[in-house]
C-alpha cells in the first residue's frame, strides 16, 4: 500500500469518481477546535462530530453516515476567512442537531469514509439504498439526480439549519457574519446553468428570503467575537498547505518572493517536496522548525519529507519526537507504525513491529473507520509469524470497505488459526455474524 501519511490523498476510490478522502492531522485539529465552541452550544460532547476532508475543486459541505461533515477543499481554498468555514460547520451541524440524518445512517454507522464518500457517488450505494443497480446508473451519467436527492435537505430543513447555525453562533459567541458572507457569495449562482453552480448550490438551494432571515437576524443581534489571531493563522496555514500539497505549482503566484511569513514559507516548503526537490524542502522546513521549536506538525512533514526521500531511521525519530508532543494523534501513531514496518528487515529486532501493532492499536481506538491501521496491522502480525492475528485484520479491513465476502473469508481463516472463544476467536465470529448480516445470510 502507498504511505498514507501527514497528508494522504487516498487511492482506494475510483479516479473516475474525481473526490478523494484528504488526511492530515492539522487540519482537522483546526477544524475541531473551531466547532468545539459550537458543539457545546448545542449541548454535543466534544469529538462527537467528525469533520472529514474532500479533496476537489468545487466549493461543497455536506453531512452523511451519521454526525459526519464532510468538507471540501475548494470551500476552505475559496474562503476569506475562519468565520466562512465556522458558518458552514454551524449549518451542517444544524442538521445534525436537527435530526434531519434519519436516512442510511445504520447501514453505513461502521463504513470507512472512503466507503461514505463512495457511497454517495453511487459506489456501494446498494449499502444505503438497497439498489444494487445504482453504481451502474452512475456509470451511465443518471446518477446525479439521485446523489443529489440523498444530499439535498427541504427548504424547511435548510432554513432550520439556518436558525441553528444563527442560534448557536450566537450562543458561542462567534459573528455569524462570515455564514452571511458566504451565502452571498453563492447567491449569484442561482442565476447561472445548473451545470454552472457549486455542488453547494445544488444540494443545498439558496433563497433570496433564507440570505434575507440570516440578515435579518445578524442586524438584530450584531454581536459575536470576530475570529481570533491564533484562527486567522491557522486558517492562513490551512490554506497554504493545500496549495502547497494539492496546487503546487500555484505556490509562487499566490506568494510574493518577499514574503517569508510562516504560512508563506510553509506553502513554499510543501511544494518543493511535492517536487521532489530535496535540498530545497529540507531548508524550509528546517528553518520552520527553527522559527516554531516544538511545533509537531513541522516534525511530522519533516519525517513525511525523510521518510519518501529514503532516510527511513531518521524519519522515525521524528515520527517518535512528534508523537510525544502530540500522543492523542493517531495519524501521526499510524505514521510512526508504518515507518517502522518499513523498517523492519528479516532478522531486524522484532520490538520494532511490537512498536508498530502498539502505536496502530491506539490509533484504532481513536479511529476504528480507518482502514489502512488494519493493513497495516496485518503486515505487521504477518512479518512476527501469527498467520491469524494477520488474517483477522485483514477481515477487519475488508468489514470497514463493505467488502463483505472477503471479509468472511478472511475471518474464517483466521478463526482456523486462533485460540477458541479467545477474545480475537469471538472478533472473528463478530466479523462472520455482522457481514453475513449485511449480505442478507443467514
Amino acid at each position: 500500500m502507498l504511505m498514507m501519511v501527514l497528508f494522504t490523498i487516498n487511492s482506494s476510490l475510483p479516479a473516475k469518481a474525481g473526490l478523494s478522502i484528504i488526511r492530515d492531522t492539522e487540519i482537522e485539529k483546526t477544524l475541531e477546535d473551531w466547532i468545539e465552541p459550537l458543539l457545546k452550544a448545542n449541548n454535543m460532547p466534544v469529538g462527537s462530530v467528525k469533520i472529514i476532508i474532500v479533496q476537489s475543486s468545487d466549493i461543497n459541505a455536506f453531512v452523511a453516515g451519521g454526525a459526519n461533515i464532510f468538507i471540501y477543499t475548494g470551500l476552505i481554498e475559496k474562503s476569506e476567512n475562519p468565520e466562512e468555514i465556522i458558518g458552514v460547520l454551524a449549518h451542517e451541524l444544524g442538521h445534525i442537531a436537527g435530526g434531519h440524518l434519519v436516512r442510511s445512517r445504520e447501514a453505513i454507522e461502521r463504513a470507512s469514509y472512503e466507503m461514505i464518500l463512495g457511497t454517495l457517488l453511487g459506489i456501494g450505494t446498494a449499502i444505503a439504498t438497497g439498489n444494487g443497480g445504482a453504481a451502474a446508473a452512475i456509470s451511465a451519467g443518471t446518477g446525479e439526480m439521485a446523489k443529489r436527492k440523498f444530499l439535498s435537505f427541504s427548504r424547511v430543513q435548510e432554513s432550520s439549519a439556518d436558525q441553528a447555525a444563527l442560534k448557536s453562533l450566537q450562543k458561542a459567541n462567534i459573528s455569524a457574519l462570515g455564514l452571511k458572507s458566504f451565502m452571498e457569495k453563492l447567491k449569484n449562482e442561482n442565476l447561472l446553468p445548473e451545470n454552472q453552480q457549486s455542488e453547494y448550490v445544488r444540494t443545498h438551494p439558496l433563497t433570496g428570503n433564507r440570505i434575507e432571515a440570516i440578515s435579518a437576524v445578524i442586524d438584530k443581534n450584531p454581536a459575536g467575537k470576530r475570529a481570533s489571531k491564533k484562527w486567522v493563522e491557522q486558517h492562513l496555514r490551512m490554506k497554504a498547505k493545500l496549495t502547497g500539497f494539492i496546487k503546487p505549482e500555484y505556490v509562487d503566484w499566490n506568494y510574493d518572493d518577499t514574503d517569508h511569513s510562516i504560512n508563506a514559507d510553509y506553502a513554499r516548503a510543501i511544494a518543493a517536496y511535492r517536487k521532489n526537490e530535496t535540498e530545497k524542502s529540507l531548508k524550509i522546513i528546517n528553518s520552520l522548525i527553527e522559527r516554531e521549536h516544538g511545533n509537531p506538525y513541522f516534525i511530522e512533514l519533516k519525517a513525511q519529507m525523510l521518510m519518501d526521500y529514503g532516510n527511513i531511521d531518521e524519519a522515525i525519530a521524528l515520527y517518535r519526537k512528534a508523537v510525544d508532543i502530540l500522543p492523542d494523534a493517531p495519524l501521526i501513531r499510524s505514521s510512526l507504525a508504518h515507518a517502522l514496518i518499513e523498517s523492519y528487515k528479516d532478522g531486524s529486532d522484532k520490538n520494532i513491529l511490537e512498536e508498530a501493532i502498539s502505536n496502530l492499536k491506539l490509533a484504532i481506538k481513536k479511529e476504528p473507520r480507518n482502514a489502512r491501521n488494519y493493513r497495516f496491522l496485518a503486515t505487521a502480525y504477518g512479518k512476527i509469524g501469527k498467520d491469524g492475528m494477520a488474517q483477522l485484520y485483514l477481515a477487519e479491513e475488508a468489514f470497514v470497505h463493505g467488502n463483505y465476502e472477503y471479509a468472511i473469508n478472511r475471518a474464517e481463516f483466521a478463526a482456523q488459526k486462533l485460540t477458541k472463544e479467545s477474545k480475537d476467536w469471538l472478533k472473528s465470529q463478530d466479523i462472520i455474524h455482522y457481514s453475513k448480516m449485511r449480505l442478507g445470510k443467514k
